[in-house]
C-alpha cells in the first residue's frame, strides 16, 4: 500500500477543490491500494492507471458499479461523505486523505476479482473429466472446462475452449457422490430415468470441498432457481441460458442495462436495480407468475403491463408512482399487489377491477384521508394496510357497513378520535402510536385489539367481543377498565363480560388504573400487565380463582398487599412468573407467595421488606430467579438451598451482612449482592461450574482473597485504592451498571473516562448493539481515541461530536458494514476560550441510547431517538425510498434512522448524531445515560424520579437497571449514573508567575475529607508524571477501590499526572486544583461549602457569641459555612503567613480534622469524591444536607479504617486543630465582615490573601483566613 506523502497533503490541502481517492489496482492483491491526487474536475478515465481500464466504485463493502468516462471519482466521494454528516468541505478534503475509508466507499481500476460472474456467481475450472460408467474402458478421462453456473452442470466439448457443443447436466433433484478410487474425485449425476453421470478429478482438495458444498446445495433444491443478488452485473453471464429449465431468477441488487428474457421464467426479481423506466422487456415473458421491481425509482408503470395474463404477484413498492394504468385490470389473476411506500394520495381506482387482489397494501403513503366509499366499491379487499401514511380522519360518505374487511391497520398516523363501527366483521385493528382520545369499535368478531401509545381516555367495544383473546391497551391515560370488560359497579355488565372466555392476553399498563374488577370468577387470562398504574389492591379472588394466569405484573403500583391464593394448604394456581417490583409490600405478604409452587420468577425488588421467612422460601422449590434488591434485607435465607433450579439471585441495595448459601446451588449463574454491608465471603473450594457473574461491588467493608475467582466470566468488586489521588475538582462521580439479555449475551458496553485529556473533563458513554457483541466493544475502545483526535481539530460542540461519530462508522471497518449500534457520548469540559466559565455539558446519540439530565429535580432530555415517528426522518426514508416492514424495521433491519454501522443500508441509514450542548448549573443534580432496553422500559420522568434520592451512582444504576428488568424488559440493559456537584462560583484564577511556589489553597471536598499539602520540589513545576507524586491530591473517606471498580461508583479523582522530580517543563506559578497546568490569566469559577467544627459549643458558636454568624449553618456539634475559596495573583510580594497554634483557644473558631488513628505523620493530599453525601456502610451515600460541598480541613490524611471508610472524630483532639488566636480574630471578623456586605446572605464569601511561600521551605500545613 503506497502511503500519501507529506508533499502530497500539502497540496491537497492548498486548495479546497483539490483532494485524493484510493484506487486499488486490478492485478494487484486486494491490500494494496494507491492513493491518487485529482480535483473535482477529474474525470473516471484520468484517474484509471494506463492502459485506462474501467474504474469501478464500491460502497460499503457492496456491489461495484462501472463509472462512465465522464464521471468524476472525487466529487463522488466528496457526495458520499457529506451524505454521512460531515459538514465543512475541509473536513471531507481530510477524511478523503485517509486509506481507512475503503471500508465506506473504494475505486477499483478494473472490475475486481471478489465479485462477478467467476467466483460469487459460478464456479469453473479446467479439470479431467469423464463421462458414463467408470467401468467401461471407452471412456477416457480428458481435460475439459467445467461451470457449474445456475442449476446445470455445463462441460464444454472443445478442449481448453469454450465454443462449441456444451454439454448441460441438470442437477436439480440429482446427486452428487465421493468417487473413492481417486483421488479428489466427484461423481455428478441428474435424475430421472434418463440420467447421465460425470466424473471429475479436481486439482487440489480446497477444490473439491468447494465443488462439493455447492453442488450438494444445487442438487437439494425442489424448484431451477439462480441466486445472482448483489453480484454487480451489468449483463447476464451467457452461461445462464444454457439453464433450459430456469423458472426463478433473482437478481435483486445489481445495475442491469440489459432487460432479462427467459421465456421459461416464473418469478423474476429485479428489485433496487437503479432502472429509472420500467422494464418492458418482462412484457414478453408469458409464464411470469411473480414480478418485483420494488425500489427502482420508477415515476409510471406502462400499459404493456396489460399482457402479463398469468401474473399472480406484483411488487411496486418503493418507487414514486402516483397513479396506475387501467390496463392493469386486465391480469385477471393478480392476487397480490403492493404499493407501499410510492406517492399515492387515494387509492387507485383500478383495484376495484382486481377482484383476485383481497389485500390493500398502501403503506407509506401520502393519504390524508380515508374515503371509506372507495373500500365499499372493493367488496373483495379484506385485509387494509395503511401504515405510515398521514390520515387525519375516516369520511364515511353515508357508509353504513364495510362487512368485507376484517383487520386495519393504521398505525403511525395522525388520527384523534377513530370511530371503527363501520367495520362491523372486524377481526384484528391496529392503531398504535396515533393521537387517539377516543375509540369506537365493533365488537361481534374482534379478536385483537392492539391501541397502544395513543391518547385514550375512553374506549368502547360493542357489543362485547367474545371471541377477544389479545388485548393491548398499555401507554394510554385510562383512568378505569373499560366497562365492556370488567366493570364491578354494574352488575348486569358483569354478567355479560363474564361470557368472555377467549380472553386470554390483557395489557393495561401505564394508565391511570385505581382498581380492578373484583369478580373475575371465570376468566381465562393467562398473561395480565397492569403495571405503572395507581392500583392500591388487586382484586382478593384474583390469583384464587384465576386458574390459567401464568403471568402476572403488577409493579410500579400502590400495592401494599397480596390476595391469597388459596383459603387451604391445596392450590390450583399455575402461576409462574410474578413481578412486583416497585409497591409498598411487606413482611405480610411474604407467606402469601406459597401459594404458587410453580412460581418460576420473582421480583419483589424496592419494597418494604425487612425479611424473608426461611419456611416460605423453602417451600418455592421450582423458583429460578429471584429479585429482591431495594428492601432492608439483612439476610438470604439458608432454604433458598430447597430451590435446585435457581440460576439468579439478585439483592442488591440491602442491608446483608452474611453472605448467602447460593454457592452450592448446582444451577447458579448470576448473584448481585453490590451495596450491601458484607465484610467476609465464605465461598466453596469448587465454585459452581455454570457460574458467569458475581457481583460484590459498593460492600466497603469486604475483604477477599480467592484463587478461583478468575475463572469466573464476569467477577465484579471493588478493586484496591490506588495510593495516590488527583488534584481534579469533585465536580462529578459516576456508578454503572450492566446486564445481559436474551442467550445469556451482553450486547452492550460503557464508557467512563473521569479525567478525559486532562482533569478538567469527563467524558461517558453507552453502546448497544441489539443482538451482537462485535460492535459495542469497538465503540467502548475506541471512540474516545477519536473524540480527542476530533478535540484537536475544532473546538466546536457540534462540530466534534458529529465528526466523531462518523470517523467511528469508519473505524468499524467492515464489521460496520453488516452489524450496528447505538451510542450516546456525554461530554464534560470547559469552554476553552473562557475557562473560567461554566462546565458544558454536551450529549451526541445515534440509535435509542439516550441521556436525560436532572435540573431542579425534573427531567431535561439531551437525546433523541431518530425512529419513524419523527416525522422529519420519516420523510427523509420516504425520499431514499427505504422500506419499512411491519416490524418497524428499516428493510427488516433496525428500527433507528441514525445509527453507528449497518452501512448497507446508507443512505437511508445514517451515522450524524443529535448533538446537544447545556452549561452546568448549580441547579443539575445528575445525569443518566441509558440504552434502549432502559428507556424502551422506563420514561425520561420515571428514570429521574426512580434515582433522585439514591446519593451512591452505583446504586442509582442498579436501580434502574433492576426496573427495567421487572417492567419487561429482555434486552441487554446499560446504565450510568452521573452525579453533580456544580456550584455557584465555580472558578480558577491560576495565572502564571515568574517565580515562587504555589500558595496553599483550599480547594472543594466532601465531607471527612483531609486536605493538605504535599512537598513540592523548589524548581518549580514539572511535567505530570503518575509515578512521581502530586503537587495537590486529594484523598476521601471513598477510596479508589470503592469509587473504581469494573461496575463501581466512580469519581473524578483519578490522577492525571503528578509533578516531576526534577527537569521543570513549566515556570513555578500559584495553582488551584481544578486546573494543574493553567494558561496565563485563566479564570475558573468553583463556589464550596466548609465544615467548621467548634470545640466549644453545640450550636456551632463560641461561647460568648450571642447572635449566629450570617452565612454559617448550625448542625449538631458541626457549624457549617458556606465560603468561596479561590486563588489570585499576590498584589503585595511580601506577605506575613498566617501561624497557626498547636493550642486549642477558649476563643475563635476552630476548623477540626479527622482524627488520624495511628497518630503516624503522613504525607499531606487533597482528594475529591462525589459531594452527594456521605457513603453509608452499605455502599450508599447519605443525603446531602443544605450545602452543596461540605470540606473539612486537617493537617493529616486519616488512615482507611477496616470498615473501608472514615470516621470523624466525635470531639476534636487540640493536636488536629488549627485555632484562630485571639490576635487575629479582629482581622477574620473585618473580612468576614467585608464578604457579607459584598455577598447577600446565607453566603459568607471569604477573600484568601496571597502568601508568597519560600520556594526552598513549602509549608506543610493549610493556612486559612479563619
Amino acid at each position: 500500500m503506497l502511503q500519501l506523502q507529506p508533499s502530497d497533503r500539502d497540496w491537497v490541502r492548498h486548495q479546497l477543490q483539490r483532494g485524493c481517492v484510493h484506487v486499488f489496482d486490478r492485478h494487484m492483491a486486494s491490500t494494496y491500494l494507491r492513493p491518487v491526487l485529482c480535483t473535482l474536475d477529474t474525470t473516471a478515465g484520468e484517474v484509471a492507471a494506463p492502459p485506462p481500464p474501467t474504474l469501478y466504485v464500491q460502497l460499503h463493502g457492496e456491489t461495484t458499479r462501472r463509472l462512465e468516462a465522464d464521471e468524476k471519482p472525487l466529487q463522488i466521494q466528496n457526495d458520499y461523505l457529506f451524505q454521512l454528516g460531515f459538514g465543512e468541505l475541509w473536513r471531507v478534503q481530510e477524511e478523503g486523505m485517509d486509506s481507512e475509508i475503503g471500508c465506506l466507499i473504494r475505486f477499483y481500476a478494473g472490475k475486481p476479482h471478489s465479485i462477478g460472474s467467476s467466483e460469487r456467481i459460478q464456479l469453473s475450472g479446467m479439470y479431467n473429466v469423464r463421462k458414463g460408467k467408470m467401468q467401461l474402458p471407452v471412456n477416457r478421462w480428458t481435460r475439459r472446462q467445467v461451470i457449474l453456473c445456475g442449476t446445470c452442470l455445463i462441460v464444454s466439448s472443445v478442449k481448453d475452449s469454450l465454443t462449441g457443443k456444451m454439454h448441460v447436466l441438470p442437477l436439480i433433484g440429482g446427486k452428487v457422490e465421493e468417487v473413492k478410487k481417486h483421488q479428489h474425485c466427484l461423481a455428478f449425476s441428474s435424475s430421472g430415468p434418463q440420467s447421465q453421470t460425470y466424473y471429475i478429478c479436481f486439482d487440489t482438495f480446497t477444490e473439491y470441498l468447494r465443488w462439493l458444498r455447492q453442488v450438494s446445495k444445487v442438487a437439494s433444491q425442489r424448484i431451477s432457481s439462480v441466486d445472482l443478488s448483489c453480484c454487480s452485473l451489468e449483463h447476464l453471464p451467457a452461461n445462464l441460458f444454457y439453464s433450459q429449465d430456469l423458472t426463478h431468477l433473482n437478481l435483486k441488487q445489481n445495475f442491469l442495462r440489459q432487460n432479462p428474457s427467459l421465456p421459461t421464467l416464473k418469478s423474476l426479481n429485479l428489485s433496487n436495480n437503479h432502472l429509472g423506466d420500467f422494464p418492458l422487456a418482462v412484457c414478453n415473458i408469458p409464464t411470469l407468475a411473480e414480478l418485483n421491481v420494488s425500489c427502482n425509482a420508477l415515476q409510471t408503470v406502462p400499459a404493456a403491463v396489460g399482457v402479463m395474463h398469468n401474473l399472480q404477484t406484483f411488487l411496486l413498492d418503493g418507487n414514486f408512482l402516483q397513479t396506475l394504468p387501467a390496463e392493469l385490470e386486465n391480469i385477471h389473476q393478480l392476487s397480490y399487489l403492493g404499493l407501499s411506500f410510492n406517492e399515492f394520495t387515494d387509492i387507485p381506482e383500478v383495484l376495484e377491477k382486481l377482484t383476485a387482489v383481497d389485500k390493500l397494501c398502501m403503506s407509506g403513503n401520502c393519504m390524508e384521508t380515508l374515503r371509506l366509499q372507495a373500500l365499499r366499491k372493493m367488496p373483495h379487499i379484506k385485509h387494509v394496510d395503511l401504515r405510515l401514511n398521514l390520515i387525519r380522519k375516516l369520511i364515511a360518505d353515508e357508509v353504513d357497513f364495510l362487512p368485507h374487511v376484517t383487520q386495519l391497520d393504521l398505525r403511525d398516523n395522525k388520527l384523534g378520535d377513530l370511530d371503527a363501527m363501520v367495520f362491523n366483521n372486524i377481526e384484528v385493528l391496529h392503531c398504535e402510536r396515533n393521537q387517539l382520545v377516543t375509540l369506537n369499535i365493533c365488537g361481534y368478531f374482534l379478536k385483537a385489539l392492539y391501541a397502544s401509545s395513543n391518547e385514550l381516555v375512553q374506549l368502547d367495544v360493542y357489543p362485547v367481543p367474545n371471541y377477544l383473546s389479545y388485548m393491548d391497551v398499555s401507554r394510554n391515560r385510562l383512568e378505569n377498565v373499560p366497562e365492556w370488560v370488567c366493570e364491578g359497579r354494574k352488575l348486569e355488565v358483569l354478567d355479560i363480560v363474564l361470557k368472555i372466555h377467549s380472553l386470554r392476553k390483557l395489557l393495561a399498563g401505564h394508565n391511570q388504573l385505581t382498581r380492578l374488577p373484583e369478580r373475575l370468577e371465570r376468566t381465562s387470562v393467562e398473561v395480565l400487565d397492569v403495571q405503572h398504574n395507581q392500583l392500591l389492591e388487586l382484586p382478593p379472588n384474583l390469583l384464587m380463582k384465576a386458574d390459567s394466569l401464568r403471568f402476572l405484573n403488577a409493579s410500579a403500583n400502590k400495592l401494599e398487599t397480596l390476595p391469597p391464593a388459596t383459603l387451604s394448604e391445596e392450590t390450583n394456581s399455575i402461576l409462574q412468573e410474578l413481578y412486583l417490583t416497585n409497591n409498598n409490600l411487606t413482611d405480610k405478604c411474604v407467606h402469601l407467595l406459597t401459594g404458587h409452587p410453580h412460581l418460576k420468577i420473582l421480583h419483589m425488588a424496592y419494597n418494604r421488606l425487612q425479611s424473608f421467612p426461611a419456611s416460605k422460601m423453602a417451600k418455592l422449590e421450582e423458583l429460578e430467579e429471584i429479585d429482591i434488591s431495594g428492601n432492608k434485607l439483612k439476610a438470604i435465607p439458608t432454604t433458598i438451598m430447597n430451590c435446585r433450579r435457581m440460576h439468579t439471585v439478585i439483592a442488591h441495595s440491602n442491608c446483608i451482612e452474611v453472605f448467602p448459601e447460593v454457592m452450592q446451588l448446582p444451577e447458579i449463574k448470576c448473584v448481585d449482592l453490590s451495596c450491601n454491608e458484607l465484610s467476609e465471603v465464605t465461598l466453596p473450594e469448587n465454585l459452581p461450574p455454570k457460574l458467569q457473574e458475581l457481583d460484590l461491588t459498593g460492600n466497603p467493608r469486604l475483604a477477599l482473597d480467592h484463587k478461583t475467582l478468575d475463572n469466573i466470566r464476569c467477577f465484579k468488586i471493588d478493586q484496591p485504592s490506588a495510593g495516590d489521588a488527583s488534584g481534579a475538582p469533585a465536580v462529578w462521580s459516576h456508578g454503572y451498571t450492566e446486564a445481559s439479555g436474551v442467550k445469556n449475551k451482553l450486547c452492550v458496553a460503557a464508557l467512563s473516562v473521569n479525567n478525559f485529556c486532562d482533569n478538567r473533563e469527563a467524558l461517558y458513554g453507552v453502546f448497544d448493539g441489539d443482538r451482537n457483541v462485535e460492535v459495542p466493544y469497538l465503540l467502548q475502545c475506541t471512540m474516545s481515541d477519536i473524540l480527542a483526535e476530533e478535540l484537536q481539530k475544532t473546538k466546536n460542540e457540534e462540530e466534534y461530536m458529529v465528526n466523531t461519530f462518523i470517523v467511528m462508522q469508519r473505524k468499524l471497518g467492515t464489521a460496520g458494514q453488516k452489524l450496528g449500534g447505538a451510542a450516546v457520548l456525554c461530554h464534560i469540559k470547559h469552554d476553552p476560550v473562557d475557562p473560567g466559565g461554566p462546565f458544558t455539558l454536551t450529549s451526541a446519540n445515534v440509535g435509542k441510547c439516550q441521556t436525560v439530565l436532572c435540573r431542579n429535580g425534573k427531567p431535561l432530555p439531551l437525546s433523541r431517538s431518530y425512529l419513524m415517528s419523527s416525522e422529519e426522518e420519516l420523510k427523509r426514508i420516504k425520499r431514499h425510498k427505504a422500506i419499512i416492514t411491519e416490524d418497524g424495521k428499516v428493510n427488516g433491519v433496525t428500527e433507528s434512522t441514525r445509527i453507528l454501522g449497518y452501512t448497507f443500508l446508507h443512505p437511508s441509514v445514517v451515522p450524524r448524531p443529535h448533538v446537544q450542548s447545556v452549561p452546568l448549573t448549580p441547579q443539575d443534580e445528575f445525569f443518566i445515560l441509558g440504552s434502549k432496553g432502559l428507556w424502551d422500559s422506563l420514561s425520561i420522568e420515571e428514570a429521574v424520579g426512580a434515582v433522585r434520592n439514591v446519593p451512591d451512582a452505583l446504586a442509582a444504576a442498579k436501580k434502574l437497571c433492576t426496573l427495567a428488568q421487572s417492567y419487561g424488559c429482555h434486552d441487554s440493559i446499560s446504565a450510568v449514573v452521573v452525579q453533580l456537584s456544580v456550584t455557584e462560583d465555580s472558578f480558577c484564577c491560576c495565572e502564571l508567575s515568574a517565580g515562587g511556589a504555589p500558595p496553599p489553597s483550599p480547594g472543594i471536598f466532601p465531607p471527612s475529607v483531609s486536605m493538605v499539602i504535599k512537598d513540592r520540589p523548589a524548581d518549580g513545576l514539572g511535567v505530570p508524571s503518575s509515578s512521581s507524586g502530586m503537587a495537590s491530591e486529594i484523598s476521601s473517606e471513598l477510596s479508589t477501590s470503592e469509587m473504581s471498580s469494573e461496575v463501581g461508583s466512580t469519581a473524578s479523582d483519578e490522577p492525571p499526572g503528578a509533578l516531576a522530580e526534577s527537569g521543570p517543563a513549566y515556570p513555578s506559578e500559584p495553582r488551584c486544583t481544578l486546573h494543574p497546568v493553567c494558561l496565563s490569566n485563566s479564570f475558573q469559577r468553583q463556589l464550596s461549602s466548609a465544615t467548621f467544627s467548634s470545640a466549644f459549643s453545640d450550636n456551632g458558636l463560641d461561647s460568648d457569641d450571642e447572635e449566629p454568624i450570617e452565612g454559617v449553618f448550625s448542625n449538631g456539634s458541626r457549624v457549617e459555612v458556606e465560603v468561596d475559596i479561590h486563588c489570585g495573583r499576590a498584589k503585595e510580594k511580601q506577605q506575613h503567613l498566617l501561624q497557626v497554634p498547636a493550642e486549642a483557644s477558649d476563643e475563635g473558631i476552630v476548623i477540626s480534622a479527622n482524627e488520624d488513628e495511628s497518630g503516624l505523620p503522613r504525607k499531606a493530599d487533597l482528594a475529591t469524591v462525589g459531594t452527594m453525601g456521605r457513603r453509608r456502610a452499605n455502599g450508599s451515600v447519605a443525603p446531602q444536607e443544605r450545602s452543596h460541598n461540605v470540606i473539612e480541613v486537617a493537617t493529616d490524611a486519616p488512615l482507611r479504617k477496616p470498615g473501608g471508610y472514615f470516621a470523624a472524630p466525635a470531639q476534636p483532639d487540640p493536636d488536629d486543630q488549627f485555632i484562630i488566636p485571639p490576635e487575629l480574630e479582629e482581622e477574620v471578623k473585618e473580612i468576614m465582615k467585608h464578604h457579607q456586605q459584598q455577598q447577600p446572605p446565607p453566603q459568607l464569601h471569604l477573600q484568601q490573601p496571597q502568601r508568597q511561600c519560600p520556594v526552598d521551605q513549602l509549608p506543610d500545613y493549610c493556612d486559612t483566613p479563619l
